[in-house]
C-alpha cells in the first residue's frame, strides 16, 4: 500500500495546478484534498499544510482566476488602439475567450466571491478586475468618447451583454453561425450604448 509522500517541492503550487486541471474535468463536485494528494504522491494529509478545507482550496482557485482574467485583459487592452472601442473590443474578446476556455473556473470565481466572506484578497482580485473596467469606461468620458453617468451604470449594461454572451457560448445554447459574427454585433451595441450623445 503506497501511502506517499508528506514533502514536495512546492506543494501549494502542484496542488492548484492539479486542483485547476480536475476542476475543468469533473467540475467543483469533483475536487477532493484526498484525491489531489494521491494524483501527487504526497501524503493524505501533507495538503491540509496549505489548505484546511476545501473551501480554502477553491477560494485561493478563484483568486489565481481573477488574477489570470485580470493580466489577460489588461494584455488585450495594452496591445489595442489608443480609443475606447478599440479597448473594449480588446476586454470584451479577452473576457470571452477566457470564459470559453474556462468555464469551471469562472463559474467558482463568481460562486466564490460570494459564498461565505471572502477573504480580502479574493474580494480585491475581484474588484480590482471590475474597477480597471470602470477605469476604461472613466478614460472614456474623460476623452468624450462615452456618455456622462455614474461609470457603474454605463459598465453594467456591458458586463451584462458580455456575461451573458459567454454563458450562451459555453452552454452550447448560441448556434455555430452566430459564435464570432455574435460577439462583434454584442461589442458593437456596447460601443453604441456607451456613446456619448
Amino acid at each position: 500500500m503506497r501511502h506517499g509522500r508528506y514533502h514536495h517541492g512546492d506543494l501549494r503550487a502542484a496542488l492548484l495546478v492539479q486542483a485547476e486541471s480536475r476542476l475543468r474535468e469533473r467540475g467543483v463536485a469533483g475536487l477532493s484534498l484526498r484525491e489531489l494528494a494521491r494524483d501527487l504522491d504526497v501524503s493524505p494529509g501533507a495538503p491540509g499544510r496549505h489548505f484546511e478545507s476545501k473551501q480554502e482550496l477553491l477560494a485561493a482557485l478563484a483568486l489565481r482566476g481573477y488574477e489570470r482574467l485580470d493580466r489577460v485583459t489588461s494584455a488585450a487592452m495594452g496591445g489595442a488602439g489608443d480609443t475606447f472601442a478599440s479597448r473594449l473590443d480588446a476586454a470584451a474578446r479577452a473576457y470571452v475567450d477566457f470564459a470559453v476556455a474556462d468555464p469551471e473556473l469562472l463559474a467558482l470565481m463568481f460562486a466564490a466571491k460570494h459564498d461565505g466572506v471572502p477573504s480580502p484578497e479574493l474580494a480585491a482580485a475581484a474588484n480590482g478586475w471590475f474597477e480597471r473596467m470602470l477605469e476604461l469606461i472613466d478614460d472614456g468620458q474623460r476623452r468624450g468618447e462615452v456618455k456622462a453617468g455614474p461609470r457603474e451604470r454605463v459598465a453594467l449594461p456591458v458586463f451584462a451583454a458580455l456575461h451573458g454572451f459567454a454563458m450562451l457560448r459555453v452552454s452550447g445554447n448560441l448556434p455555430p453561425e452566430l459564435a464570432e459574427a455574435g460577439l462583434d454585433d454584442v461589442i458593437a451595441a456596447a460601443v453604441q450604448g456607451c456613446a456619448a450623445a
